[in-house]
């Protein structure tokens, strides 16, 4: 039987959104939002799985390598463990926009190794993103999308805020 997910985008979501000029270079500048916290949670309570996917040009521009962002991911898998919550998976794409590669949302690249990774089903699944090019990836995906932030958007729900979230999961989910 095929999991169902919740796809959380990184920063904005997981994290507090870093200037929009730069990037979350280490550590000691990933600021875990309560918010997510909870969700995941919730999430969890109601038998989703959870996958980050998240775009991370800074390791293409040479602003920090491949290993901080993994050494960050880490990181955060085992703050979750010791509050009792696990993230199934972490999909990174290092690549600059002008790449063009198939894994950079809005492209669903990293949701479609996810679900072949993970036999998730996509069409059961949820995306939640503080951009529309998390939207746009999401939908592209098969998914259903939650919107927080921003403005005009094709997801399915839109939030003013991270503190909605878990509510709104709670209901939906």
């Amino acid at each position: 039987m095929s999991l169902r997910c919740v796809f959380f985008d990184r920063d904005g979501v997981v994290n507090r959104a870093p200037d929009p000029e730069r990037y979350v270079t280490g550590w000691d500048k990933f600021h875990l939002l309560p918010a997510f916290v909870e969700s995941l949670r919730i999430a969890r309570q109601h038998g989703f799985v959870a996958v980050v996917v998240t775009n991370q040009q800074g390791v293409g521009k040479g602003e920090y390598s491949l290993e901080t962002v993994e050494t960050m991911h880490r990181n955060l898998k085992t703050v979750l463990a010791e509050q009792g919550l696990e993230l199934l998976d972490v999909f990174c794409c290092p690549h600059l926009a002008a790449d063009h590669c198939a894994c950079r949302k809005p492209k669903p690249g990293m949701f479609l190794l996810a679900a072949e990774k993970h036999d998730i089903d996509l069409s059961a699944s949820w995306m939640v993103g503080d951009q529309e090019h998390d939207i746009t990836a999401g939908r592209a995906a098969g998914c259903r999308c939650i919107r927080v932030g921003g403005g005009k958007t094709a997801a399915e729900h839109h939030l003013a805020s991270m503190n909605e979230l878990p509510a709104l999961l709670d209901k939906i989910l």
